[in-house]
């Protein structure tokens, strides 16, 4: 029997605590603070995140089981934390503490997926961009009113699709609409950003992205008013039907959309449907473009994994503060597991399995890697569950 560290303390030793530390410190984090930590709520919210607690009541029932055992010391957390004092912390202490550290632990993760396969051999850095609505209970949560009897928040997240990593997640109230988003992203030279047609404002596509050196692919509106410049030879039997340079006929819209783009006609022959791609980018050919947009459902794929794998559903807290502490404290979990996955050297595992295994063995001691050597922990491709890791076959 391993003697040395439980699986949860190894995934939390990846916590990169220098920055840590400099961002508490800027913060006041721990300022005039007696027993809980940032470091110790931090550890709290994630063992919560990965074992799946309900509540704060179900959290310190966990915490009291595992100090009867003199497990809880093994874990890395100081003592068994009342639940009031977790609701104050989670209440006062500033959610961008946590945010920040979820920046630096992209930081640190990117690096490690940039030699990820990418389905479609092109040598640009290829970003997805969305958001997800999480529902909130307006009664409980009047700051976040979205609808007259609804409440909720966006969780507006842009993802590198070498590796489906998040780069830059972005919260608002699910009042705002997405396109305001688009003023927060970030923007890299040469790279791809793929969008829905939700976020087409001719304003912030020229000037965001257009006059940063940056490229956009994203559907057409239906009401969008255009003349055609020049046509390009298509083949038809790869579904493509036209490939044109445009530009925009409507006053309003030309003033903030001055110069031509590109307009791409595809058909998909399984479903029958047409679909109008429009890209500042005249390089690639025509289905390579159409390609490329079919890869912006990763985003959503990401947006199914965090809801079912993590704990976003439902929140410990009813202030701002709370909820999106948990969120960002979830988007840091999800981090480490990424993180673990390559610095472990878990080789032939999803994120799906990794996280599935890691919250049922969270307080053994033993090392994380051999938890996936064994063969029956393999699962099957019929299982009918996500995965986000994959290899993308369509």
């Amino acid at each position: 029997m391993n003697s040395g560290k439980t699986v949860f303390s190894q995934i939390m030793q990846l916590i990169p605590r220098r920055e840590f530390n400099e961002i508490v410190t800027r913060y006041k984090g721990d300022y005039r603070v007696r027993n809980l930590s940032c470091h110790d709520q931090f550890l709290v919210m994630c063992m919560a995140q990965y074992a799946d607690k309900n509540s704060l009541r179900d959290i310190e029932a966990s915490l009291n089981a595992l100090a009867m055992v003199k497990k809880l010391y093994h874990c890395g957390i100081s003592y068994a934390v009342p639940r009031n004092t977790l609701a104050k912390a989670n209440e006062n202490r500033d959610w961008h503490i946590y945010a920040e550290l979820g920046e630096v632990l992209i930081k640190k993760v990117r690096p490690l997926y940039a030699k990820d396969k990418f389905r479609l051999d092109i040598d640009n850095m290829v970003y997805a961009f969305d958001s997800t609505t999480i529902s909130l209970c307006l009664k409980l949560c009047p700051w976040a009113k979205f609808r007259k009897n609804k409440g909720g928040i966006k969780i507006h997240t842009q993802i590198d699709l070498r590796g489906n990593l998040p780069v830059f997640i972005h919260l608002t109230q699910a009042s705002v609409h997405d396109v305001n988003a688009m003023d927060e992203m970030y923007i890299e030279m040469s790279a791809i950003y793929l969008m829905d047609k939700g976020y087409i404002d001719f304003f912030r596509l020229f000037n965001n992205i257009h006059k940063n050196g940056a490229f956009f692919v994203t559907r057409a509106k239906d009401n969008m008013q255009y003349k055609v410049v020049s046509s390009r030879e298509v083949d038809c039997q790869t579904g493509v039907v036209c490939d044109q340079i445009i530009r925009l006929t409507e006053e309003v819209s030309v003033k903030k959309y001055p110069d031509e783009f590109r307009l791409v006609v595809y058909e998909d022959f399984a479903t029958g449907n047409v679909y109008r791609f429009i890209t500042n980018h005249t390089g690639y050919e025509a289905l390579t473009i159409a390609e490329l947009y079919r890869e912006r459902w990763n985003v959503e794929l990401f947006f199914k994994w965090i809801k079912q794998h993590l704990h976003i559903k439902s929140f410990y807290g009813t202030s701002e503060n709370a909820v999106y502490t948990q969120i960002w404290i979830a988007v840091c979990a999800f981090l480490l597991l990424a993180l673990a996955k390559k610095k472990m050297h878990i080789e032939g595992a999803s994120l799906y399995m990794i996280s599935q295994t890691i919250g049922t063995m969270l307080f053994e001691k033993i090392p994380v890697r051999e938890l996936f050597n064994k063969p029956n922990l393999n699962v099957s491709s019929d299982d009918g569950q996500l995965e986000l890791f994959r290899d993308l076959k369509s």
